[in-house]
C-alpha cells in the first residue's frame, strides 16, 4: 500500500512540474509572437492577467516545494496549492476580456493554443489525479 501513495504522489509532482514547464512555453501563438506566461505579467497595468499568470505559476511551484517538505497538514497545502493554480488559469481567461490582443486570443482561444497552453491543462489533470488517487 505504501507504494501506491508514493506513486500517486509522484504522479502530483509530476502534474505540477508540467504547469511549470507548460507556463515557460509559448502557451499561445499569434500573428506577432508567440506568448509564455511571463508574457502575460504587466506589472505597471497590474490587472487580472497579470494576477492570474502570477496565481498559476506560484501555486504550481509551491505545490512542487511542499512534495519536498515534511510539514503537518501537507496535503491540504498541496490541494490549496493545486487550487490556486487552476483559479489562476480561470482568472487568466477571464481576463483576456482588458485589452486589445487578449480579445483576439480569447474569440479563438484554441485556435490560438500553442504547446504551453496544452502543456499546462495536462498537468492540472496529472496533477489532481495524482492527488485524489493518493491516500
Amino acid at each position: 500500500m505504501a507504494k501506491k501513495s508514493s506513486v500517486m504522489s509522484y504522479l502530483y509532482l509530476i502534474g505540477l512540474a508540467l504547469v511549470v514547464v507548460g507556463f515557460l512555453c509559448p502557451m499561445f501563438k499569434g500573428s506577432l509572437t508567440d506568448l509564455n506566461g511571463f508574457d502575460f505579467l504587466n506589472f505597471e497595468d497590474f490587472g487580472f492577467v497579470t494576477i492570474g499568470g502570477l496565481l498559476i505559476f506560484i501555486g504550481a511551484i509551491a505545490g512542487v516545494v511542499l512534495n519536498f517538505v515534511k510539514i503537518k497538514n501537507a496535503k491540504m497545502l498541496k490541494l490549496v496549492s493545486l487550487i490556486v493554480s487552476i483559479a489562476g488559469g480561470v482568472i487568466l481567461v477571464i481576463g483576456f476580456n482588458d485589452n486589445g490582443l487578449y480579445k483576439f486570443l480569447a474569440k479563438g482561444l484554441l485556435k490560438h493554443a500553442y504547446i504551453g497552453f496544452y502543456v499546462v491543462i495536462v498537468g492540472w489533470i496529472v496533477a489532481l489525479l495524482g492527488h485524489f488517487s493518493s491516500k
